[in-house]
């Protein structure tokens, strides 16, 4: 009996050792990773565009003063569209529109879209009217969000539903 207590004692000491070596092996790897990747990843991080922006909109002045009798055109501000879209993102067509956005959805069907081509379900959209399918398209109806979750003005999705109505008839 004393040989198996000693076994046991024998084996719970040498299993404890390798562990515990395997654990400082794990943290002295986890710290030599971490050295390694704050000298790259710091620089990814601060050069990454997004982080570019947000660092910008932050530090932007909120305020400007005018002064009496000076020259106060550089503090003009140039508004940007609702949504902060620039007006270059809105499509000139409707094929441009519906290629951009709303083919994600309408051609695979995605949350009950209807999809292109499939006249039994585009009928009675259609037979509803273009004024009926303009109001839903800008409003947004079901899954779909308004003006298909874009900021696009009502003219351009306009263009965008007489052109899907076209790929539909």
């Amino acid at each position: 009996m004393s040989n198996t207590e000693s076994s046991d004692t024998h084996f719970f000491n040498s299993f404890s050792l390798v562990l515990g070596i395997l654990i400082v092996f794990a943290i002295i790897l986890f710290g030599v990773a971490r050295s390694i990747g704050a000298d790259t990843q710091g620089e990814a991080v601060l050069l990454e565009p997004l982080h570019l922006k947000d660092l910008q909109q932050n530090i932007a002045p909120f305020a400007r003063v005018a002064v009496a009798g000076k020259d106060n055109s550089a503090l003009v501000v140039v508004a940007a569209p609702a949504g902060g879209a620039v007006a270059a993102d809105v499509p000139t067509t409707g094929e441009q529109a519906f290629t951009k956005v709303c083919s994600a959805c309408h051609t695979a069907g995605i949350n009950g879209a209807p999809k292109i081509g499939d006249h039994a379900a585009w009928g009675p959209r259609i037979a509803q009217g273009k004024e009926t399918l303009y109001k839903d398209a800008i409003a947004g109806k079901g899954n779909m969000p308004p003006k298909g979750g874009t900021n696009w003005p009502d003219v351009t999705i306009r263009m965008t539903v007489d052109y899907m109505v076209s790929l539909n008839k």
